[in-house]
């Protein structure tokens, strides 16, 4: 069932099939340009798709239609898939802009298709001639060992070499050069200061003349975290009887090991009398370092300053490059901080130490929970922790929403009445009328829309949980399941999706307020102090 030479009649129906399918809807609103992407790769799995089932086909030597009929069957097929994806690009605008209107944005008067249409046909074609390569070779291959072995075990042979060769270019080769590429341009961008953040001017802080980590160390990303945090006057005009927060953040820089630079942040943090706070907080940053401002700001005017916190340096990379190539090293890096601090902080007694939690956002979140083994920390716990946006891949709560309390719907889970475990989101939560929440408290921030948390490989072949229903407020309901293309737009919406602050992957200040008052328990707070306090963190959050 070929046309021609070259295509396969079956694989051009389910490719023009699983174009039009590419422009439904998916978590977050996309540009014509990345459409374009991920329509061309959807054509691409839908033609692979339909060419192996003609070969299947083929190769049980099932009966095939005459050449008169194949050449009425390519001319159906083509003004078939024509049709569907004219009528789909035409519904596309309306169903990117039922995202928007959710997520209060701008509506789009148009998705391009013309630029979907000629991005969608140069994705097509690279990846085509790439397997057309991968092809010849695996044919090549198998033919010179067809003279040497049996012809099956020719063709098994031949393809697994084709496959090795192919796979040794990727990763050994093409991989490591974009990585060194993006390694250096990332590296230099950390090393960047900026002439409007200059070391503090008070010797005693961290970063300071007498401070015992370097301004230079520090990175891009931890000098802004240390420069541009709330002043004692800040917070004073929102919550009065405030003191200044203390942070501590150690760059990659400052040591050549995660232990030894570990052992810098408690020694610094000790210095500066961190533990002598009433809250302390464990930061494990995102890939490039960043501390989500909104997060950390919150907490700190919600207990008028009277908290010390602390993060080490992994990276320099954005977190999926980081998780690639730097995934261990992040976790080395964030237990090593826990055992230092955690390490110290249960020798102090009861009375006098700080409330120890712990926090992450995205990657962080994800070495944040592998940072400690409940076992250790069992005879003494710390009161909790507050994991934002968590990937998919975090343990913790892959485990607590596929054993959610019956019920409760995957983007909003209960697990075991809340004793432990509650999920919050830019609506409200963590709260629960079975059971209270105990002193040992874990808090999840998510939203129903944000793609890093409820991307899911097994989308490919099932419905995800998360698209039932009754389905989150930011989940348009015209997003549909389809097998292989919802598992692509859910990729392209982990990397290139865009969503303001509130939606998506983007956590407003005023989600952290919600979490962390839940979590922590801060007292003296009334709605217009509140108010008073969005108001605030709103300028800060816009720096």
């Amino acid at each position: 069932m070929r046309v021609g030479i070259h295509f396969s009649i079956l694989g051009l129906l389910l490719g023009g099939i699983f174009f039009a399918l590419s422009l439904t809807p998916s978590l977050i609103p996309r540009t014509g340009m990345v459409q374009g992407v991920i329509s061309g790769l959807s054509w691409v799995a839908g033609y692979g798709v339909g060419a192996l089932l003609a070969w299947l086909w083929s190769y049980l030597q099932m009966p095939v239609p005459g050449d008169r009929t194949r050449q009425w069957l390519c001319i159906t097929v083509v003004v078939v898939c024509g049709a569907l994806a004219l009528g789909f690009l035409v519904q596309a605008s309306n169903w990117q802009n039922s995202v928007r209107a959710l997520m209060g944005m701008e509506m789009a008067s148009s998705v391009r298709p013309l630029t979907i249409a000629w991005v969608a046909l140069l994705v097509s074609v690279v990846l085509l001639l790439i397997a057309r390569m991968f092809r010849r070779t695996f044919l090549f291959l198998s033919a010179v060992l067809e003279r040497l072995i049996p012809r099956r075990v020719a063709l098994l042979v031949g393809l697994l070499a084709a496959f090795s060769l192919f796979w040794a270019a990727v990763s050994d080769l093409l991989l490591p050069a974009a990585l060194r590429g993006v390694d250096s341009v990332y590296k230099r961008l950390d090393a960047r200061q900026e002439p409007d953040l200059p070391p503090p001017a008070d010797p005693g802080l961290s970063g300071g003349a007498d401070s015992l980590l370097r301004w230079q160390d520090m990175g891009h990303q931890g000098r802004r975290y240390l420069a541009l945090g709330p002043t004692v006057e800040d917070i004073e005009a929102v919550a009065p009887g405030a003191m200044a927060p203390i942070r501590v953040y150690v760059g990659l820089n400052a040591a050549a090991t995660p232990d030894e630079r570990a052992r810098l942040a408690l020694d610094e943090l000790k210095r500066i009398g961190g533990f002598d706070r009433k809250l302390l907080l464990l930061i494990t940053p995102t890939g490039t370092g960043w501390v989500d401002p909104g997060a950390i700001n919150s907490v700190e005017f919600l207990h008028r300053g009277d908290i010390a916190s602390v993060a080490a340096q992994y990276s320099y990379l954005p977190s999926p490059i980081a998780l690639m190539t730097q995934g261990a090293y992040g976790v080395e890096t964030a237990q090593a901080l826990f055992r230092a601090v955690y390490g110290h902080w249960r020798t102090l007694p009861v009375q006098r130490r700080p409330k120890l939690y712990l926090f992450g956002l995205s990657l962080g979140a994800l070495n944040s929970d592998r940072s400690f083994d409940l076992y250790d920390i069992i005879d003494e716990p710390f009161q909790g922790a507050l994991w934002t946006g968590p990937p998919f891949r975090s343990d913790t709560w892959r485990e607590v929403t596929a054993h959610r309390d019956p019920g409760s719907p995957a983007w909003l889970p209960q697990f075991r009445g809340g004793a432990v475990v509650r999920f919050g989101n830019q609506y409200g939560g963590y709260k629960s009328g079975r059971v209270p929440w105990g002193n040992f408290r874990i808090a999840y921030l998510q939203h129903g829309s944000d793609p890093i948390v409820f991307f899911a490989p097994e989308s490919l072949y099932r419905k995800p949980a998360w698209m039932l229903e009754p389905r989150a407020p930011d989940v348009s309901p015209d997003l549909q399941w389809y097998p292989i293309v919802t598992m692509l737009q859910l990729a392209a919406d982990m990397h290139a999706g865009i969503a303001p602050a509130g939606f998506g992957h983007s956590y407003d200040p005023a989600d952290y307020t919600r979490a962390w008052r839940a979590l922590t328990d801060p007292v003296g707070w009334t709605p217009d102090s509140l108010a008073r306090l969005q108001a605030k963190l709103g300028e800060y959050n816009r720096k």
